[in-house]
């Protein structure tokens, strides 16, 4: 019972963590073009994280808990050593100021320590394919339908006078964020509900075609929100300063892009990482003004800590497993 508890205690400290990683997603826009402070934007984002379940019912989470790992060989210490590499990955990005993905930390480290434990043949491997696949296709999704979105509003506005249009999408850009922040919770949030479940159906407390409790969703949720609140400045500066120089014309079509992304893939069930769809959805409209306007460099950076995250997670978690059962 002891080894629950703890299950369910670091899935809500990932959590926590998760939000003040990952709150640069849902803040960085908003707080980059001065439309909110980084106090109210921290609020303002929490809120929508926590009430995204509302909206958009638990497809990741179920995902999550029963579609990437046989659930007949997970146990407490495939989960806890999976949670130890997301958790350790996570903070190290985050203090290196790298805006890695959350989702895939987490996905790499239950993969890896599941294939430790019974081998390949202990994953979904198309399930898991997919997702790797959308390391590459959510960021170009997002520079896709940002692009197209950036376009369509600079033909719409165009002979309105700069003054006037700032002031519109500043107002315009709480909107886009609050839309953001709820794909962000639809998504985040929900991948440690799918955990606490699978430790729960491991240990015989629920069966697994149940559905997954009102306590673990409320938990989650908070967990998250309670890590956005805290921020997560390091990543915020890198994702709204670093990439391309933000207005709140783009900041608007940067989150409303990327909110649809999210939207579409929360739908589907598809665990894609936040991270990915925002930074993608920048590029996209700085594009719009010219290639160079976007900071390739910073750009290739981030996107070889993408592709090292899985691989990465996932040997810690399985030397983490092997270490755990060797000394017991």
């Amino acid at each position: 019972m002891l080894a629950l508890y703890t299950i369910i205690a670091l899935s809500l400290i990932f959590d926590f963590i998760n939000g003040f990683h990952d709150a640069a997603n849902s803040i960085a826009t908003v707080v980059s073009t001065r439309v909110l402070s980084p106090r109210y934007a921290v609020i303002w984002a929490a809120f929508f994280n926590f009430v995204a379940f509302l909206v958009f019912g638990l497809h990741v989470a179920n995902t999550i808990g029963t579609g990437i790992v046989h659930t007949d060989v997970v146990d407490l210490v495939v989960i806890g050593s999976g949670l130890f590499a997301a958790i350790v990955w996570n903070l190290l990005t985050w203090w290196l100021g790298i805006p890695s993905s959350s989702s895939h930390t987490l996905v790499g480290g239950f993969v890896g320590a599941a294939v430790a434990k019974a081998g390949f043949g202990a994953i979904f491997i198309p399930e898991v394919l997919k997702i790797i696949a959308f390391i590459f296709l959510a960021p170009i999704i997002g520079i896709v339908i940002s692009f197209i979105f950036s376009v369509i509003n600079l033909h719409i506005f165009k002979n309105q006078s700069p003054w006037k249009v700032d002031k519109l999408f500043r107002k315009l850009q709480l909107l886009s964020s609050a839309s953001y922040s709820l794909g962000h919770g639809s998504n985040d949030a929900q991948k440690m509900m799918g955990i606490i479940f699978v430790a729960l159906v491991s240990t015989g407390k629920m069966s697994k075609g149940s559905e997954i409790p009102l306590w673990v969703v409320l938990s989650c949720h908070a967990a998250i929100a309670a890590g956005t609140l805290s921020g997560g400045w390091r990543i915020v500066k890198t994702m709204g300063q670093k990439i391309t120089k933000l207005r709140p014309f783009e900041g608007f079509s940067a989150e409303t892009a990327g909110a649809l992304t999210l939207f579409g893939t929360a739908i589907l069930g598809i665990p894609v990482s936040t991270t990915h769809t925002i930074t993608g959805c920048i590029v996209g409209t700085g594009l719009t003004k010219r290639l160079s306007a976007v900071k390739w460099r910073v750009t290739l950076d981030l996107v070889w800590a993408w592709v090292l995250t899985i691989p990465i997670s996932a040997a810690i978690s399985a030397f983490a497993y092997w270490a755990i059962t060797y000394f017991h």
